[in-house]
């Protein structure tokens, strides 16, 4: 891929990814925030906690579906026209079809309703005229933005009478939710009628009563979230933002719940917590704070090379770092040392950046963590191995010694590796490498998965299985946080290698 088209998948991003924000607490030389690079201290530029993966309903179109966090195909303008005339319908500019996602039959539920026929159609009737009235004022900041507001209202036309003729329509009030929050989105920054809030709040509004009739609807859910952040942060660190931000991690656990194979859900899960620390007691923060990091790296097992996600974790392990050097709390022997924190977040970076070498975000992230790595090597540490050319060997015979990982593979470091490496002041090795017996080595081409195992014949611990070409190997990590540390990091360097970019990552750690 082109360095230009690699920018411009940046931008992209940049602009349309709205939502959630920064990591907690106060702002640290590495942050989260996604909508416009800013600088951090003066030390870095910010990417991506505000990487909430919404993307724009009028650019995301299908004929008869279109999911927000799965992505959809983009139609021409001929084919967009053709679909008007088709319908019957064609809007009275050179529009767009807005066409938005509706729920399978599958999905439907007979909703029972307290209130009368007659006063469902009052009520209705009256919303979609306060919400016409809200999408009728908004214009657009350019030509490109008065052109989507004509698609967006020409939509919301046609979701109003589908709702007028049946208040429990709730493919209809989802789509209509869907057009108000973009419609948000259109506000001039300088306008003052109507408010981006009052088009959200009114877009949460209609994601209630459609959840309320199919309650089995994610995209709703997840959409809704997305509203509310919105919400949120124009509110900053206030008591009315804790509570919004509250309300979309909320939705974002439905999302999920409904959904679980979407690491977009649970990547801007994650983002909303990271918000929410920033807010809460500080007794609670790291509570929050440990909750995002399991949703970021859940969204990373899903999706291997989801890069947003691996550099939202780095922050927020970054965050992490500085805040407990900040407290100063003592560190007991369960806990992850500062150091090793600040270790870990220079590998997913180092990762994310490896993924998209083109972002200047995770550029400038990488030149602060850097050093931070283990160098020549992506990751050091030990984990327990059986004896060479015995896996199944007594547990008494099993012994703790040290791996190093880079670009190239996994490599078990014998003694007089070890103290080379224990004695260079740069971790470097020095000089000639002396091997005493065949070490455990696995090369990055040879893996066929990485694993967490629970098997008899192993020491009791975190069980690792790394299965290979040439069969398993099974190794025992000092701690089950250190395995998700070992498995994350043996999995972004095969996704690294099968994406064509490991020269990128060795230049990283070798350079």
């Amino acid at each position: 891929m082109s360095t230009e088209i690699e920018e411009s998948e940046e931008q992209q991003i940049q602009q349309q990814n709205r939502g959630g924000g920064g990591g907690g607490g106060e702002k640290s030389e590495l942050d989260s925030g996604n909508e416009q690079p800013e600088p951090v201290d003066p030390k870095l530029e910010s990417n991506g906690s505000t990487d909430m993966d919404k993307r724009p309903v009028v650019e995301e179109i299908e004929r008869s579906e279109i999911r927000k966090d799965e992505g959809s195909r983009t139609f021409t303008m001929r084919e967009l026209l053709k679909e008007l005339k088709d319908d019957g319908n064609e809007p009275s500019s050179d529009a767009e079809l807005l066409t938005t996602a509706t729920a399978s039959d599958g999905d439907r539920l007979d909703a029972i309703s307290p209130y009368s026929q007659d006063d469902i159609h009052q009520q209705y009737l009256g919303e979609n005229n306060a919400a016409m009235e809200l999408i009728n004022s908004v214009t657009g900041v350019d030509e490109e933005g008065r052109s989507r507001q004509r698609i967006l209202t020409f939509a919301a036309k046609r979701y109003a009478s589908a709702i007028d003729r049946n208040p429990e329509d709730y493919d209809a009030l989802y789509n209509w939710a869907l057009v108000l929050q973009e419609s948000a989105d259109n506000v001039s920054p300088d306008s003052s009628s109507p408010s981006k809030d009052a088009l959200l709040e009114e877009a949460c509004k209609k994601y209630d009563e459609a959840t309320h009739l199919c309650p089995t609807l994610h995209d709703a859910f997840y959409n809704w979230a997305i509203a509310i952040s919105d919400r949120a942060k124009m509110r900053g660190r206030t008591k009315e933002a804790e509570e919004l931000w509250k309300q979309a991690t909320k939705n974002y656990e439905k999302a999920v719940q409904l959904n679980w194979n979407s690491p977009q859900a649970l990547n801007n899960w994650g983002l909303a917590l990271q918000e929410l620390s920033a807010i809460v007691p500080a007794r609670e923060k790291q509570t929050i704070v440990r909750t995002a990091i399991s949703k970021f790296r859940a969204a990373i097992q899903l999706q291997f090379d989801f890069h947003r996600a691996i550099y939202n974790l780095g922050t927020v392990l970054y965050g992490l770092a500085e805040d407990t050097l900040r407290t100063g709390r003592p560190v007991n022997a369960k806990d992850v040392s500062p150091n090793e924190l600040y270790s870990q977040s220079a590998i997913y970076i180092a990762a994310a950046h490896a993924l998209k070498p083109n972002y200047s975000v995770y550029r400038s992230a990488l030149r602060l963590v850097r050093s931070m790595l283990p160098l020549p090597y992506l990751k050091v540490g030990y984990m327990t191995a059986p004896p060479a050319g015995n896996p199944i060997a007594p547990h008494s015979d099993w012994k703790q010694s040290q791996f190093v990982l880079n670009h190239e593979g996994l490599l078990q470091l014998n003694k007089v590796e070890q103290k080379q490496l224990s004695q260079s002041p740069s971790g470097r090795m020095l000089g000639a490498v002396n091997i005493d017996k065949p070490a455990i080595k696995v090369d990055i081409p040879d893996i066929i998965s990485v694993s967490a195992c629970a098997d008899l014949t192993l020491p009791p611990g975190a069980g690792l299985c790394i299965d290979t070409i040439n069969g398993p190997i099974y190794l025992v990590a000092e701690t089950w946080e250190s395995l998700d540390g070992w498995i994350d990091a043996i999995r972004l360097v095969y996704t690294i290698f099968a994406r064509g970019k490991s020269d990128v990552l060795a230049g990283v750690i070798t350079g």
